[in-house]
């Protein structure tokens, strides 16, 4: 049956592109007819397989891996469509494998929704995995939150090579004490090497793990535990560029990313990056991977920055409280025109009770130009709670959109969405400026 699923792969993902239908569809499909068309294409790799996953920053954290390791001279094939589910990884290796299913690349590096990503490795063990962090995020999905961590601890008992950990997020962090060696058949089966990513101490309350977000104001924080050491520690955020710590040795370096979430998620990066680039032993190139970083550009909607009207349009993806909060500290208010466009559909989460435990206080001062989205309403009672003016709310993006727009046409623009938002607000600006095309 296989040597027909390729074939037919490929024509539904023709078919599909010129109808304009959905990315995953082809992978649906060639999933159906062939289960292991996955594993057998991506064990042949000779790097193996790298999985990224967590609540935040999967996506821009998979760019930076996948940037960093091209440096390094490494043919990286990739889930770049955006699609985190397993079919949509099944539909991007339709679109690079040859007709016989080979696959031209060293290394795999896959961001994977956390859910998903448990029945992928159950199919491909992957040689590195990747985990950023467990935030509440689209709790009617997962659960209770120590539900996504037992997701994630799944991915790294899978990992056969090394796991790289958040050494600042303890239910992260802690995925490591389950991956001690155990016993296989009649010997000792090694279990994957663990490396961590860090901040110093300094920076620490900027990411507040989700047991600091929830605690009431005033309460004692129990003492933590002796914090491993840090393959990679981001040392100094600065406007246009950042510190970082590798082999004991802080260097500078410029950062086209913006925001201090991707500036902490690069060092998520550099760990695995230097994991993989390694070679028979040798040193990692830390001058050409820190080099390569400086040149990444946001991943889209994450701090994506287009052009409209001659001044900057800045798209913010908010989907839980932490991101929401960063996103406002990472893009301060003032000078900007603001509109926030919040959606509950499947892939936004359906519970937005989350906005209630945002303080949106820095947009006080300037207010909030346009509201959109099927939740406008919800974002407007919550704004009012916060004593933040709104200028207009309109549930429909396409006409909000045109007239936050023609309403600010003065001034640089900001929109923080949800991710279906994102998609909608993307393909509207499509039509007036340039858009980086996902396909």
């Amino acid at each position: 049956m296989f040597y027909f699923s390729i074939p037919l792969g490929k024509f539904v993902r023709r078919v599909s592109r010129l109808r304009g239908g959905g990315s995953a569809l082809p992978g649906l499909v060639v999933e159906k007819i062939d289960p292991g068309f996955m594993r057998r294409t991506l064990s042949t790799l000779p790097h193996g397989v790298a999985v990224v996953s967590g609540t935040n920053g999967k996506t821009t954290t998979t760019k930076m891996v996948v940037e960093l390791l091209e440096s390094q001279g490494l043919k990286v094939f990739t889930n770049r469509t955006g699609s985190n589910f397993t079919r949509g990884v099944a539909a991007a290796l339709l679109g690079e494998v040859d007709w016989r299913g080979r696959l031209d690349a060293d290394v795999a590096v896959l961001e994977l929704d956390e859910a998903h990503a448990v029945h992928f490795v159950n199919q491909v063990p992957p040689r590195y995995s990747l985990l950023l962090n467990v935030l509440r995020d689209q709790l009617d999905r997962f659960g209770e939150i120590d539900k996504t961590a037992q997701l994630l601890q799944h991915i790294a008992s899978k990992t056969t090579g090394t796991v790289v950990l958040n050494r600042e997020d303890p239910r992260v962090a802690r995925i490591a004490e389950t991956l001690t060696a155990g016993t296989h058949g009649a010997g000792i089966e090694k279990g994957p090497d663990v490396l961590y990513f860090g901040l110093d101490d300094s920076l620490l309350s900027t990411f507040p793990n989700d047991d600091e977000l929830r605690a009431a104001p005033g309460s004692p924080v129990p003492p933590a535990p002796p914090k491993p050491h840090a393959d990679v520690v981001l040392r100094r955020v600065g406007a246009a560029d950042a510190d970082f710590e590798c082999d004991g040795v802080t260097v500078t370096t410029a950062m086209k990313l913006r925001g201090v979430y991707n500036i902490f998620n690069a060092a998520a990066a550099l760990t695995l990056a230097r994991a993989i680039a390694v070679r028979d032993g040798a040193v990692a190139d830390n001058d050409g991977l820190l080099t390569a970083l400086s040149q990444v550009a946001p991943a889209f909607g994450r701090g994506e920055s287009l052009v409209v009207d001659g001044l900057p349009l800045d798209l913010v993806l908010v989907k839980n409280p932490s991101g929401f909060r960063l996103g406002l500290k990472s893009f301060p208010a003032a000078g900007y025109a603001t509109m926030i466009a919040i959606n509950d559909n499947y892939a936004d989460g359906r519970d937005m009770s989350w906005l209630w435990d945002v303080e949106f206080d820095t947009l006080r001062e300037g207010g909030v130009d346009q509201l959109s989205g099927s939740r406008a309403y919800d974002m407007a009672l919550r704004l009012q709670y916060d004593d933040v003016a709104i200028g207009a709310v309109d549930t429909e993006i396409a006409p909000a959109l045109a007239a936050f727009i023609s309403g600010a046409r003065d001034k640089p623009k900001r929109i923080f969405c949800t991710y279906t938002a994102m998609l909608a607000i993307r393909r509207e600006l499509s039509k007036i400026t340039t858009v980086e095309v996902v396909s």
